[in-house]
């Protein structure tokens, strides 16, 4: 089991290295019921929009706040979802930004692989090597890790970019994936500042260990997808084992169309997304 085999094989089968991210706010659908019906119809019918089409992201993102702050309506909706969209084996990427002190974090990756059945996760390392060693052991099982490095909110200067021996907070956090390498191994590394993501690709290609980058940002909050593109081709990285998230803008691509067929929007805007990042194999 190789999760760097997994992501290339499913960039090809799907000619996409699309991550559509997950985040229900039973507001902005427009489905009535209580918030597990809602999410659930809303994320399902997008499932049935996409095996109509024959059209898929590489990957799904739920991010599992947003359905945790709809208490267990919401999180019996994102079990329903995770069986659904493996069922038409469609990857899952959880995002849970976990990460505490070694036993917490062994239970913690246990709910992420075990429960909840995800290929993959987000995780915050600001705990050092025994927060994040219990999740990349799963690595072994198949699993991806994918380590915040440079994010893409506004407040990611506060911390990230101070400087440790004349090097920002970013660069050491890329220099410690690299030490606790193995091949499933990734970084967050956002769309919305292109210089430092030109950087830290470079320095993983450089490194000689395939990294997959998890690059969310890319939209109204940083660049297009195909600046993107542009930033990895230039550092010569290996396109297939990346993957580009957009989450409000599939999610809510009806509102900006506005239109009704909120899962007919949703799957353009992934084709739409596949077109500028322009896959060709």
């Amino acid at each position: 089991m190789s999760y760097l085999n997994d992501l290339r094989e499913r960039a090809k089968a799907v000619k996409s290295i699309v991550c559509m991210g997950m985040d229900p706010i039973v507001e902005k659908i427009p489905i009535k019921g209580e918030p597990r019906q809602i999410i659930e119809e809303f994320y399902l019918d997008i499932l049935k929009e996409m095996n109509q089409r024959d059209s898929y992201p590489a990957v799904i993102k739920p991010n599992i706040a947003y359905f945790e702050q709809y208490g267990f309506d919401g999180l019996n909706a994102l079990k329903t979802i995770i069986t659904q969209y493996k069922s038409s084996g469609i990857p899952v990427l959880l995002d849970a930004k976990r990460g505490d002190i070694g036993k917490t974090s062994t239970a913690y990756a246990k709910s992420v692989f075990e429960f909840w059945n995800s290929d993959a996760v987000t995780i915050a390392p600001y705990m050092g090597c025994d927060s994040v060693e219990p999740f990349i052991e799963w690595c072994e099982e198949g699993k991806g890790v994918y380590i915040l490095c440079r994010t893409s909110n506004k407040g990611a200067v506060d911390l990230q970019d101070l400087k440790v021996d004349g090097v920002p907070v970013y660069m050491k956090l890329a220099e410690s994936i690299l030490q606790w390498h193995k091949p499933g191994v990734g970084a967050v590394v956002g769309a919305t500042y292109l210089e430092e993501l030109e950087e830290i690709s470079r320095f993983f290609v450089g490194s000689e260990k395939e990294i997959p980058l998890l690059i969310p940002g890319v939209g109204s909050q940083g660049a297009s997808a195909g600046e993107v593109v542009e930033v990895l081709n230039k550092t010569d990285n290996d396109i297939l084992i990346h993957r580009i998230n957009s989450s409000s803008g599939i999610n809510y691509a009806y509102i900006e169309k506005d239109i009704s067929d909120y899962a007919m929007a949703a799957v353009d805007a992934i084709e739409i997304l596949n077109k500028e990042i322009g896959l060709c194999m």
